[in-house]
């Protein structure tokens, strides 16, 4: 692309960083600028070629900074809440007002050069400039008494960018954190949102995740998130995170010591050109280890949805049981849906599956409700929200599974 304007200039801005961490971050900026925006050669792209869909939305890219301001923040009346708000990526102000303060610390992005060089040049252009974010820490013995919601806000002026921001949530030693990360943009404009998140789970600890939008969004998402989790943690991933023109989801989840658990289950509808796609590698590579992914999808209207699952696991991680399936229903012939799923597997005491189907839906079911006074669109909604609803019965907690509801059910009314 002609007009794409990122360069080593916005390194030298950057403020309180090392000679080492500048020549990181330009070596970065080279390998992006090598590479260009990922395309379909690229293996873990070839169902989204960026490069194209690039392309095809934009006629010119900055990487400029944007302004943080934001003069009102709608928040969520559904149930209490800590919380911490993003604006353009920044960390703008948190609240912890339920909680025992001495027991958390928020931070500003803390730059650092402990990262390893990726094949990704969504990765390497974060690593080349990415200084916004936040550092979340939870202490030892600490479990939350009410939930977390990130509000990851855009402002109406952010337009034809690319912003770049690095985030950890480090979660102590027998501690527990529940987190809905809830994306409000103002923009009726076209921008990149690429991010990179490390979470870090010590032993015991437990991790609910739970990606959701106020809104449909013209903006370009992309985040890789890097998980650790350490002897017996638990790491619950919720994705409902329908409504963005492009959003493209990398989870990879190291099972690093014994008696950890991933689980990663997704409910998406996708209309009127969306594109979603939902990468994971789960890495088993301890004993006696757990992993269940489940993911659903409805397209409609010339979207698009894909699923990339890996399950790798390790000689010595004997015990292992790993689960993996995917599942669409297409409403619309021009509709969409690329399944993925691999096994690599150096253990034999192991039980792995995986799975994947798509289809339109049953006209059984339909004729059956439309004999009952339903109309074929109604018919087609109360299917659809029963397919979708069977993830979010996962949710523990009555008042957020009727919050996300609420969320799918404007989703399918087109809001």
């Amino acid at each position: 692309m002609q007009n794409l304007d990122i360069n080593s200039k916005q390194i030298d801005n950057i403020k309180k960083i090392t000679s080492e961490e500048k020549n990181f971050r330009i070596k970065n900026l080279e390998l992006f600028k090598t590479a260009g925006f990922p395309n379909k050669r690229l293996e873990d792209w070839k169902f989204s070629d960026f490069s194209n869909i690039i392309s095809n939305n934009f006629n010119k890219l900055d990487a400029k900074s944007v302004s943080s301001n934001v003069n009102k923040i709608n928040f969520l009346k559904d149930f209490e809440h800590n919380y911490i708000i993003l604006v353009n990526g920044n960390l703008h102000s948190s609240n912890f007002d339920y909680e025992k303060i001495n027991k958390i610390k928020i931070l500003p992005y803390d730059k650092n050069t402990n990262y390893r060089i990726s094949k990704n040049p969504m990765i390497c252009l974060n690593h080349a400039l990415a200084e916004n974010g936040y550092s979340l820490e939870i202490d030892e013995n600490y479990k939350f008494k009410k939930v977390l919601v990130i509000y990851n806000f855009f402002t109406p002026d952010v337009n034809n960018k690319i912003l770049n921001n690095k985030n950890k949530i480090k979660i102590g030693k027998n501690s527990e954190l529940h987190v809905i990360e809830y994306t409000e943009n103002q923009s009726k404009f076209k921008f990149i949102n690429n991010s990179y998140e490390d979470i870090i789970l010590e032993k015991n600890s437990k991790l609910r995740n739970l990606y959701i939008q106020g809104r449909k969004s013209n903006g370009f998402f992309h985040k890789y998130i890097k998980s650790k989790l350490f002897y017996n943690s638990n790491y619950l991933n919720f994705i409902f995170s329908s409504g963005l023109k492009f959003n493209k989801l990398d989870i990879d989840c190291d099972l690093e010591e014994e008696k950890c658990t991933c689980n990663i289950l997704s409910a998406l509808f996708l209309n009127k050109n969306e594109h979603q796609e939902i990468k994971t590698s789960v890495n088993h590579l301890a004993p006696n280890c757990k992993s269940y992914q489940k993911i659903k999808n409805v397209l409609s209207s010339d979207s698009k949805g894909i699923f990339q699952g890996k399950v790798y696991v390790k000689a010595n991680a004997q015990k292992t049981d790993a689960y993996q399936l995917s599942k669409a229903i297409l409403l619309n012939d021009n509709a969409e849906f690329n399944s993925k799923p691999e096994l690599e597997i150096y253990a034999d005491d192991v039980k792995c599956t995986h799975g994947s189907a798509s289809g339109s839906l049953d006209e059984n079911s339909l004729h059956y409700l439309m004999t009952r006074g339903l109309n074929r669109e109604d018919s087609t909604k109360l299917l659809t929200k029963g397919f979708l609803n069977d993830i979010v019965e996962f949710i523990k907690s009555p008042s957020i599974k009727e919050f996300v509801k609420n969320k799918l059910e404007d989703q399918l009314n087109g809001h």
